[in-house]
């Protein structure tokens, strides 16, 4: 195995969901700043990891794989606790639910793509689609340590109906591309 720095920064980021997601039940406004900070910093790893890789000529199969696992593992934990601990729930449950599905639909598709060699690229959309994801669940996180300032809640529900809206188009996309390589390969 290959445990360089970035491949060890990508792993934080699963090894830090438990703890993430523990210290969401820590009392009174522990119970959102800490999880923020752990979110953040995950954050901060997923920039570092790829950074880090391409600079120092560091990148490995293990990390191509292990970094978008990563990704999702950790947006898919706070999603789905986040509606657990009821902070997501009525409407708001429908770009949830669009955002885990596009996840799975697009590691299905990735994986397909991956067998023809063919390469599915990240577009400025769908970069666009992962921020408004990150500030939703950090508005999500964070909210009920500030909500005598201003309602976050409400700023992470409206960012995370963004990133859902967002993620039907990105995922469309996707698809798209993906049966264009399905029907080449029926013909």
């Amino acid at each position: 195995m290959n445990f360089n720095l970035p491949n060890l920064l990508t792993l934080s980021r699963i090894i830090v969901i438990p703890l993430l997601l523990a210290a969401l039940f820590l009392p009174g406004k522990l119970g959102s700043w800490v999880p923020l900070a752990l979110f953040i910093a995950a954050g901060v790893t997923d920039f570092f990891d790829g950074y880090l890789a391409r600079r120092y000529k560091q990148t490995s199969n293990l990390g191509r794989f292990l970094d978008p696992v990563a990704d999702k593992l950790l947006v898919a934990s706070v999603l789905l606790f986040l509606v657990g601990i009821g902070r997501v729930g009525g409407w708001d449950l429908i770009p949830a639910v669009i955002i885990l599905c596009r996840e799975i639909m697009v590691s299905g598709l990735r994986e397909y793509l991956a067998e023809l060699r063919v390469g599915m690229p990240v577009s400025k959309l769908a970069k666009w689609k992962t921020t408004s994801q990150i500030l939703s669940l950090c508005f999500l996180l964070g909210g009920p340590a500030v909500e005598s300032e201003f309602d976050a809640i409400l700023i992470g529900q409206v960012l995370l109906w963004l990133a859902g809206s967002l993620t039907v188009w990105t995922g469309y996309d996707y698809l798209r591309l993906g049966l264009k390589h399905m029907v080449e390969d029926e013909k």
